[in-house]
């Protein structure tokens, strides 16, 4: 078990590392100099390094002093197309690009952990296997990495996988909040085209207009869900881009939505995208156009294990107190790559919150916004909390 004054020898050099991250933030799977800065923190330590071939990823083994099973700790490295407003002195120094998730400090605290945990390596019994990883913003980035064989990186299948995620609003720094079952959502994308017949806007009776087939598709999207989705196991699905046409006066050949979709089972998850693909079909034959439906499912419910979610509730409280842990009343909206990682072995993602003193967590600007600040002593106490993870998990695996 590590406490933060076990991490404070190491914050002055993690916190450099954070804003090094947060200066020059990369997008996707593709992240060199992120994994070079990965590489030069980690060097020096006992690890097994390898790098990835078909992303940008480092997998680290940490072999323990004594025999046992492995456990996985996973950081995530990629950064967002988000023009930064957040006015702070490390801001990033590439324009549309932000590191707005702060996934910087993921990164930093877990080469945190790596050094927390290679200080005690002789009292390990097992291994760990640090995960960091690109392309967690939508690109799958945690699956590229199963197929290139993160969790069986140690030898042996891993046991058990945990995460940690920085909120920039909501929680107060340092408070850890985690809960059996789903944490975060299913993500699905959906694509449609609707394609009419062009022609002049003072004859509409002469063309085959998509623009009100589009209209009408938006409003009985949401009937989908007010009547089909059981309200105690809802879906969410939002329309965030439609676009037709390219003057007042000519009706367009075509449009298009782009939606997304977020569900918390996989009863909802079958039954809301059955539902989209009716819904959008029956709107197409009531207006005479057709209709093309690209429908994407992204990420899957990401669902912590019952026992390993009880285990990381009990770890957070030895490693910071009663009083700075939550159990999360309800699952989040938001959506994780980490879910394929849990879909193969049981563990438990839990959020830290990450909100700087003087500012209120209830209107803090959240993740993925431009102004989102998130403290610095955020990756002390990821790497405490990650490291603690792993050490204690190996312990009652051991006993």
């Amino acid at each position: 078990m590590f406490s933060s004054p076990d991490a404070l020898p190491l914050a002055d050099r993690l916190i450099s590392l954070r804003h090094a991250l947060h200066r020059e933030p990369e997008l996707g799977l593709d992240l060199p100099r992120t994994q070079a800065k990965v590489l030069a923190a980690l060097e020096g330590l006992p690890l097994e390094i390898t790098r990835g071939r078909g992303l940008s990823s480092v997998t680290a083994v940490l072999r323990g002093g004594r025999p046992g099973p492995a456990v996985l700790l996973r950081g995530d490295m990629d950064a967002l197309p988000v023009q930064e407003e957040s006015g702070v002195a490390y801001a990033s120094e590439i324009a549309g690009r932000m590191h707005a998730c702060g996934h910087d400090i993921h990164t930093a605290g877990l080469v945190g952990a790596a050094h927390l945990l290679a200080g005690r390596r002789e009292e390990l019994a097992g291994d760990v296997v640090l995960m960091f990883q690109p392309g967690e913003e939508g690109q799958g980035g945690a699956k590229i990495m199963i197929d290139e064989g993160v969790l069986d990186a140690a030898g042996s299948r891993v046991v058990a996988a945990y995460a940690v995620h920085v909120a920039a609003t909501a929680l107060p720094l340092g408070l850890i909040a985690t809960r059996a079952g789903t944490m975060l959502a299913a993500s699905d994308t959906v694509t449609v085209t609707v394609t009419g017949q062009g022609g002049h806007g003072s004859s509409p009776h002469l063309a085959v207009d998509p623009v009100p087939a589009l209209c009408a598709m938006v409003t009985a999207l949401q009937t989908v869900v007010t009547r089909t989705v059981d309200a105690f196991d809802p879906a969410v699905v939002t329309v965030g881009s439609i676009h037709a046409g390219s003057a007042a006066n000519i009706i367009p050949e075509s449009g298009t939505l782009e939606i997304t979709v977020r569900s918390f089972s996989a009863a909802t998850h079958r039954a809301i995208r059955a539902g989209i693909e009716r819904t959008l079909r029956g709107v197409a034959d009531a207006h005479g156009v057709r209709v093309e439906i690209y429908y994407r499912e992204d990420y899957p419910v990401t669902v912590n294990d019952p026992g390993e979610a009880d285990f990381a509730l009990r770890t957070a409280r030895a490693a910071v107190g009663e009083q700075r842990v939550l159990v999360a009343p309800r699952p989040l909206a938001a959506s994780e790559d980490f879910s394929f990682v849990l879909d193969r072995v049981p563990g438990a993602y839990l959020t830290l919150g990450a909100v700087p003193p003087g500012t209120d967590p209830a209107t803090a600007p959240m993740n993925h916004a431009p102004q989102a600040v998130f403290d610095d002593r955020a990756v002390t106490g990821a790497a405490v909390l990650l490291a603690s993870l792993a050490a204690a998990r190996l312990q009652e695996g051991a006993a």
